[in-house]
């Protein structure tokens, strides 16, 4: 490049954004507790409304066809 400071900002910002990605690929126990907790309120959502969720969806096939 010709113009300093464009280089100069180019590297800042490759300096910069390679750093976050750094950070963000050790986030494993984020990950997984985020899982944990969609599937535990999956179960607990599924354990309430079982029948009218059933019921729902019986009836939604049974318009389709």
């Amino acid at each position: 490049m010709k113009d300093p400071a464009a280089s100069q900002l180019l590297t800042l910002y490759l300096a910069v954004a390679a750093r976050r990605r750094r950070d963000e690929r050790g986030d494993v126990p984020g990950w997984v507790m985020v899982t944990v907790m969609t599937v535990g309120l999956a179960i607990v959502i599924f354990t309430f409304a079982e029948e009218p969720l059933k019921a729902l969806l019986s009836r939604a096939f049974a318009s389709v066809e």
